[in-house]
């Protein structure tokens, strides 16, 4: 397998750190965004939205967006709840994260560290709808360890990608306990550095 991906993206990382805690071979491809190394020709037959994470199947299929691949990776394994409704649940939560946390959390991030625009000149919706979802996930995990069925799952994976980074964007996670105690313990579990 051969997973396209920039290691300044949490989405791609979300793919690594699925494939690693589950132990799968693959040769991991930086594909830089900043150095538009995914809009090369050749990028663009593997993905022709251009964007990664891509990933390369052993049998030759392509396969992109973050969530379907981690899905994908991860089926039949512990990630994915076997009860039907944490699996919805799960579900939920990586819908939820494409939808209503990376567009601010991860947005923000990008316009601070990667684009050098000061936090303070942030779009105000970017900040609110951000501190809106992190306030989301600290009074969800209160009184719980992870997001779904008391274990780690692919909810977690997808939400602690961007979420880690969060200060990168300007938002304080000193405000989120609950978020950093479940950082932590995701951290731990998927064996990265904090």
């Amino acid at each position: 397998m051969r997973i396209y991906g920039d290691s300044i993206s949490g989405n791609c990382l979300k793919v690594k750190w699925t494939a690693d805690h589950l132990r799968l071979s693959y040769d991991w491809i930086e594909t830089e965004v900043l150095k538009a190394q995914s809009r090369t020709s050749a990028f663009l037959a593997l993905n022709p939205a251009g964007q990664v994470p891509a990933v390369i199947l052993d049998d030759g299929r392509p396969l992109a967006q973050s969530n379907a691949i981690i899905l994908h990776l991860a089926e039949g394994s512990d990630l994915i709840p076997a009860d039907a409704y944490e699996r919805a649940k799960m579900l939920e939560w990586l819908f939820w994260e494409q939808y209503s946390h990376e567009p601010y959390v991860a947005v923000a991030r990008f316009q601070v560290r990667f684009l050098g625009k000061p936090a303070s000149e942030l779009e105000p919706r970017i900040v609110e709808r951000g501190k809106a979802a992190l306030q989301r996930m600290d009074e969800a995990l209160g009184g719980q360890d992870f997001f779904v069925g008391g274990r780690l799952s692919l909810a977690d994976v997808a939400l602690v990608a961007y979420t880690r980074e969060a200060g990168d964007g300007g938002f304080d996670l000193a405000d989120y306990p609950n978020v950093r105690a479940w950082i932590g313990r995701v951290e731990q579990a998927l064996n990265i550095a904090g």
